[in-house]
């Protein structure tokens, strides 16, 4: 299924594209159709039909609400508007859950500070992501990040305005995204991606273009939070307690790690925010 708009979904099947609509008991027995779905149809003259049940699927990502997909490309900008160093620790936390391979995209790099652009990338890098720098109007690491998605099934995961669709138009300008800019009131980006799209790149290459997010709620228990950042794995066998969540912990090797600058400390700072997040949800949740 490669696009779900006002009840009615869009199933490409052998270069055909039906506009289809899900069975009634769909919705009884609480089954959703994701862009990125294989689905079986019932055809319903020559361009329309009738979904009859969705395929298990490999890989599921809450938001953007997208199945089958088996890499992000978190798209962040630099400037216009500001980096969000908390909400991509909340994505990147958010599609490791899902299961996915992550590559952090740092965006508008020509309109920024290259020191700027250089404190932005460097927890990331430094935690084991790949980073990229582009400028897609200027063409500037777009081909890098060709490179990274082909062969993949990838989804654009960010904050609106961040250049999401610009980035999808240079990659391949037949695409013909639309592109906002940030509202001067509220330093966000304006929603210009209203519904959750796969487009074929041709060569084996998929990409999910998304609505933009300004928050994103993250659903996992607490305990688990730190298998998700990844720079602290080559110190947590050394914690002295099994199941450390490098908190308030005595002897924990991670919080050593930041101690001695081996683990970056604001990534960690986020990581406690987050785990208390979890942990208060927990405590109101039961």
């Amino acid at each position: 299924m490669i696009r779900s708009l006002a009840g009615f979904f869009d199933v490409a099947d052998a270069g055909v594209t039906r506009r289809c609509r899900a069975r009634g008991v769909f919705r009884k027995r609480g089954v959703r159709v994701l862009v990125g779905d294989r689905v079986r149809y019932q055809p319903v003259g020559a361009s329309e039909g009738v979904i009859t049940e969705v395929l298990p699927r490999r890989t599921e990502l809450v938001r953007p609400p997208v199945a089958n997909v088996d890499h992000a490309l978190l798209v962040f900008s630099v400037v216009t508007p500001n980096f969000q160093p908390r909400l991509l620790d909340r994505a990147l936390v958010a599609v490791s859950v899902a299961g996915l391979s992550a590559t952090v995209v740092l965006t508008k790099c020509d309109l920024a500070d290259p020191e700027a652009v250089d404190c932005a990338a460097a927890p990331y890098t430094a935690a084991g992501y790949p980073v990229l720098r582009t400028a897609a109007p200027l063409r500037q690491g777009v081909e890098a990040v060709r490179a990274a998605i082909t062969g993949r099934v990838t989804v654009f995961v960010g904050p609106s305005g961040a250049g999401k669709s610009s980035l999808g138009n240079a990659l391949a300008p037949g695409l013909g995204l639309k592109m906002g800019d940030v509202s001067d009131k509220i330093g966000r980006g304006r929603h210009t991606t209203r519904h959750v799209e796969l487009f074929d790149l041709g060569g084996n290459t998929y990409v999910v273009d998304a609505p933009g997010f300004s928050q994103l709620e993250l659903d996992l228990p607490a305990r688990d939070l730190r298998l998700h950042f990844p720079e602290f794995a080559p110190w947590a066998a050394s914690c002295a307690y099994r199941g450390c969540e490098h908190a308030e912990e005595a002897d924990c090797a991670v919080r050593a790690a930041v101690r001695r600058g081996d683990v970056n400390a604001e990534r960690y700072q986020s990581y406690l925010e987050l785990l208390r997040d979890l942990r208060e949800k927990e405590a109101t949740r039961f």
